[in-house]
């Protein structure tokens, strides 16, 4: 079975993505923020097309501040939805702004989002993903998966023989907190 590893390393696209974030601790509500953003996007097309379009995104999206997606009116909405840098789905655009406005609400209990990703750590998949479908719009179970091995809350986005994966595992992400080494 072909990987990420496999292709992903070296190539002029992927390669900074695998080797320098992909399945790497991930700290800050934009960059969370961002995170869910893409994979939500990513939906139905090639994390290829993501790739080529995150400057267009993170433009279009304030930077992936969440407090100013949050606040974004229909104007904002009609913006996102005419801006060819970027996929222009209304259920996508719809979910960015709607889940902005529920990270800046965990904010409350949680502290950010980090802290409320951190409070229900650890989990197997498909409890998180219950979780994300009670808590955000547009996160079935491969948008969840692939968030979350993203940002390092689960195990998979490296084969262990991949020169990556002891670079990730060195930063304690948090599927590796508490594992014998």
């Amino acid at each position: 079975m072909t990987t990420y590893c496999d292709y992903a390393s070296g190539d002029p696209l992927h390669g900074s993505y695998h080797d320098g974030e992909y399945g790497f601790p991930v700290e800050g509500d934009a960059a969370l923020f961002e995170r869910l953003v893409l994979e939500i996007n990513q939906a139905g097309l090639s994390w290829a097309t993501i790739l080529r379009k995150r400057e267009a995104f993170r433009s279009a999206y304030g930077g992936f501040d969440v407090d100013t997606v949050a606040a974004y009116g229909e104007a904002d909405r009609a913006r996102l939805l005419g801006d060819a840098g970027i996929v222009r789905n209304r259920l996508k655009v719809n979910a960015a702004v709607e889940n902005a406005r529920r990270v800046a609400g965990l904010r409350g209990e949680f502290g950010s989002f980090k802290g409320w990703l951190d409070r229900h750590h650890p989990r197997a998949k498909d409890e998180w993903v219950k979780l994300f479908k009670k808590t955000f719009l547009f996160t079935g179970g491969e948008i969840v998966g692939e968030f979350l091995m993203s940002t390092g809350y689960l195990t998979g986005a490296h084969r262990e023989n991949c020169p990556v994966y002891e670079k990730v595992l060195a930063l304690n992400p948090p599927w590796a907190a508490g594992r014998i080494r």
